[in-house]
């Protein structure tokens, strides 16, 4: 992995620090996309919501 990136991208963060709206937009994200696998999870989550085929739908793959 490239950890000097990873340094050079945490001293940006340090200097320039996520406004408070920010953050609690990623934390109020990161807790729906919880409440959803945790009502997947207790079988709750409606059958109108739920994929049947997965994803593409188009043609079968040879």
């Amino acid at each position: 992995m490239n950890n000097l990136g990873w340094l050079i991208r945490a001293a940006r963060w340090v200097r320039n620090p996520p406004s408070a709206g920010q953050v609690k937009l990623v934390a109020g994200l990161i807790l729906l996309a919880l409440a959803i696998v945790t009502l997947e999870w207790l079988d709750l989550w409606p059958a109108w919501a739920t994929l049947e085929h997965g994803r593409g739908g188009g043609f079968p793959r040879p």
